[in-house]
């Protein structure tokens, strides 16, 4: 089987001349982590969504990145975080938008696509 799968570590600028070798090495470790977490599914054949779902939180359980529990602070000190999912097979979407509580916001966006018949949820009631 041929897959792809690409992350990112977040919004934001990292500037090279602000990071020491080690802090370097520290990010691109924790980026291979969670594609190493994504191609472990791919590669026993699971799906797609559930590959996304495992990188993702991979992502969001490292406090290095700007996702899940180490989101950046709104201008009122509280963390909002936001996630979404696609399936492509048949185009459902499920996210979830200005929440807190949930350590993995990707699981909670995958939750509303497949038992709501919403898209988005947004706030703390979502």
């Amino acid at each position: 089987m041929t897959y792809s799968l690409a992350i990112h570590g977040g919004a934001g600028t990292l500037l090279k001349e602000n990071m020491t070798p080690e802090k370097e090495a520290a990010y691109h470790d924790a980026l291979a982590r969670a594609l190493e977490a994504g191609e472990a599914i791919l590669r026993e054949g699971g799906s797609a969504m559930d590959a996304v779902e495992a990188a993702v939180c991979a992502l969001e359980n490292e406090p290095l990145f700007n996702a899940g529990r180490g989101a950046v602070y709104t201008s009122e000190g509280t963390q909002e975080m936001d996630a979404a999912v696609m399936d492509g097979r048949d185009r459902r979407a499920g996210s979830v938008a200005g929440v807190f509580g949930p350590k993995n916001p990707v699981k909670l966006a995958r939750a509303v696509m497949e038992r709501t018949e919403h898209v988005t949820l947004i706030g703390p009631n979502a």
